[in-house]
């Protein structure tokens, strides 16, 4: 396909965008708005600034080139300096693809997918394919469902049956996302690296570190310190659990050791799962 034929298919695609739609840049993921499009220009907007940029006909010829003579995908740290909209706006383009995993953009034979978020699209078995043994994803199904059902805006004026399901169903979700979350990171633990950020499309992740203590033998402890000089008096603290025995054994009562303050909180007791698979 020449360059003329995939500008002209680019031009149309981009008069057909609805006007909410949102073009990401995959570099530095800015949001930006097609605004006006021209024969040898496309007038873009960039969300954060409010700033209008035209987009010229002869750089976007220039990248096309560059993604021919690259069969495996053109590199897109290969980029000049602000130029990452460019990829982005070739993206809406039935046959271009940014790839940001591999820091690519690629032409190919079939439709691909693109840079548009905030545009109405038409669904495809592709893009809604359930994942198999995946909780969170049904029970966020569930929390969208009852979320729709209910004005939610308003809480105190729900029946309590419907706060009820809220609460299980955000409970559910809330375990199996922590759950789901843990084994990602634990994926990416093996390629991040320090003080090195990875950015997607909704955010950006860093590998860190924290540091926990625990004591070692209480003996080896105080003989430690009374080497260096320090009274074993001046460390030793109460034991709570040894607190807990020795109540047991005598006529002291839990408030004469301990400061009680008592707080009440709701729990979810008990799920039904049939009616949920139901």
């Amino acid at each position: 396909m020449s360059f003329t034929t995939s500008w002209h298919t680019l031009l149309e695609e981009l008069d057909d965008l609805p006007e909410n739609a949102t073009i990401i840049t995959p570099l530095s993921h800015r949001r930006v708005h097609n605004t006006d499009v021209q024969d040898a220009r496309i007038i873009i907007q960039f969300e954060d600034k409010d700033e209008m940029r035209p987009l010229q006909h002869d750089q976007f010829e220039t990248l096309y080139r560059r993604i021919e003579d690259a069969p495996g995908g053109f590199d897109l740290d290969r980029l000049p300096p602000d130029a990452d909209p460019y990829p982005a706006v070739w993206s809406v383009h039935p046959r271009f693809e940014v790839d940001e995993d591999a820091g690519i953009i690629t032409q190919s034979e079939v439709s691909t997918a693109t840079q548009v978020v905030g545009a109405e699209q038409e669904s495809t078995d592709e893009e809604r394919t359930e994942p198999d043994g995946l909780d969170v994803y049904s029970h966020a199904l569930f929390l969208i469902d009852a979320l729709e059902r209910h004005d939610v805006t308003t809480l105190s004026e729900l029946e309590t049956d419907a706060l009820v399901n809220l609460y299980t169903l955000l409970s559910d979700v809330q375990q199996d996302a922590n759950e789901f979350r843990k084994e990602i990171a634990d994926v990416l633990l093996a390629w991040l690296h320090h003080d090195r950020p990875v950015s997607g499309q909704y955010g950006s992740v860093q590998r860190t570190s924290r540091r926990n203590r625990s004591l070692k033998d209480n003996e080896e402890v105080l003989e430690r310190f009374e080497n260096a000089g320090i009274d074993r008096g001046r460390v030793l603290s109460v034991d709570r659990s040894k607190v807990d025995e020795a109540l047991e054994v005598t006529t002291l009562s839990e408030s004469d050791v301990y400061e009680v303050e008592e707080s009440e909180y709701v729990r979810k007791a008990e799920v039904d799962e049939d009616v949920k698979e139901s």
